[in-house]
């Protein structure tokens, strides 16, 4: 494998471009019009331009990507997480055409993308799932029935979604009501599929995934947790590993699980199982993202491997470079992913980065998108940067964390940093003591 094409964009594009450089294999970036002045596209060996701003008009242009692959004769092509990470058709196309498509196969892509095909699948497999339907919901009528049955209050959920969209919490009937024709043409226009579910609301709950990882000779393992709880709209913000929740006894059931999970559906590639637990430790199955995850780099620095050069080693046919036994988890690491975005009302605040000052830090990873002088445009998710602490324990964590904030330098534009600053010094968070909820229930201050 000596040439690779990145069908993605920002951080993630020059994350794999780094990685593939160490393994002296040359890339070939694709972007649009917005993003030519970009990181990524400098770093590459090689970048096309593909189209417009839009995501629609570019990084979405599947017959466009592969026709850039197949006109450099690329290897393989690796889809980063987000646009065409976990579109089935994308992965049978590159495939069809003989290239190696850097993930699990498409199968696997399209069982899981279907929520509610992969709620029956864990359940055949003996994996807990949260309580809610197993059939998709064709009307409001019968979801409230169902709800009622189940008691609220409840999730509304699309059975294609993710990210957080067409996901809403229904307290009572006259909720699910209000939502459920809006939330399902959300849905619709998002997914092209207006399939919907609901799910029992497990309150105060915290959101946990495993990081699995298999290959084509049958061995599949996990690379420990992540606490995922802190979101807002439904969406992550920080993630940490080792998470402060969870007892040994706990994590153990929950990462077996997560590897039942994987073995359920030959899991081939990097993945995460996504899991809610309760108050008293009851965890059920929430979703399998087929793909690198954003927070990623929490796992590599516990772990100390590099999860992109094992997706690329396992595409390549190679088995797992360590076995179960020999993944170690040592330390503490914290992600906090930095948004161009109001920090009290979290609305995206594009524009561009008059100066942006990294501190300098021994403990700190930075997997950055933009430099000084670069636009947030409104066309893309507006994450900046991800900066990854870690250390020996929690509370080195914390503090340096806390030093990083103060010190960074970002003019031109609104960021979310004055959130963080918030989180790091209230006591709950502290503690460890946080659930899904816990942003919905803390004020910012205005900076």
């Amino acid at each position: 494998m000596k040439k690779i094409l990145i069908a993605n964009r920002g951080e993630i594009a020059l994350r794999i471009i780094q990685t593939c450089k160490e393994m002296d294999i040359q890339t070939i970036a694709v972007y649009s019009e917005a993003d030519k002045d970009l990181p990524f596209v400098k770093a590459a060996d090689e970048a096309v331009h593909i189209g417009e701003p839009p995501v629609a008009k570019s990084y979405l242009q599947s017959d466009v990507i592969l026709e850039v692959a197949l006109k450099h004769k690329v290897d393989a092509i690796h889809p980063g997480y987000g646009l065409l990470s976990e579109n089935d058709e994308f992965a049978k196309k590159i495939e069809k055409a003989g290239i190696a498509f850097i993930g699990p196969s498409p199968q696997t892509i399209e069982w899981m993308g279907d929520k509610i095909m992969a709620r029956k699948t864990m359940q055949q497999a003996g994996v807990p799932i949260v309580p809610g339907t197993i059939e998709p919901i064709e009307d409001v009528e019968e979801g409230v029935k169902l709800a009622e049955q189940i008691g609220y209050p409840v999730m509304l959920k699309a059975s294609s979604g993710g990210g957080g969209i067409g996901m809403v919490k229904c307290d009572n009937r006259e909720d699910l009501h209000k939502h459920f024709v809006s939330s399902q043409q959300r849905a619709k226009n998002y997914f092209g599929s207006g399939r919907m579910f609901i799910e029992k609301c497990i309150e105060n709950a915290r959101h946990i995934e495993v990081q699995i990882m298999g290959d084509t000779h049958g061995n599949i393992v996990h690379l420990f947790e992540r606490d995922c709880s802190v979101q807002r709209r439904n969406q992550k913000v920080v993630e940490e590993s080792p998470s402060p929740f969870l007892t040994e006894s706990l994590r153990s059931k929950i990462t077996e699980s997560a590897v039942k999970a994987a073995e359920a559906v030959n899991y081939v590639n990097a993945g995460t199982v996504e899991f809610v637990v309760s108050e008293n430790g009851d965890f059920y199955f929430l979703e399998m993202n087929t793909r690198l995850q954003v927070e990623h780099p929490v796992t590599e620095s516990i772990t100390g491997l590099d999860l992109v050069r094992w997706q690329i080693q396992v595409a390549r046919g190679e088995k797992l470079p360590l076995t179960q036994e020999e993944i170690m988890s040592n330390g503490h690491a914290i992600e906090f992913r930095l948004y161009a975005e109001d920090p009290i009302t979290f609305f995206p605040s594009p524009g561009k980065i008059e100066k942006l000052i990294w501190p300098s830090s021994e403990n700190v990873r930075i997997d950055y998108g933009y430099e000084s002088g670069n636009a947030v445009t409104p066309f893309y998710d507006p994450m900046i940067a991800k900066i990854i602490v870690s250390d020996s324990n929690r509370e080195n964590c914390i503090k340096n964390a806390v030093e990083f904030f103060d010190a960074l330098e970002i003019d031109g534009l609104k960021t979310n940093t004055p959130l963080f600053q918030m989180i790091l010094k209230e006591e709950d968070f502290v503690k460890g003591d946080y659930t899904t909820s816990y942003l919905s229930k803390k004020k910012v201050s205005k900076p």
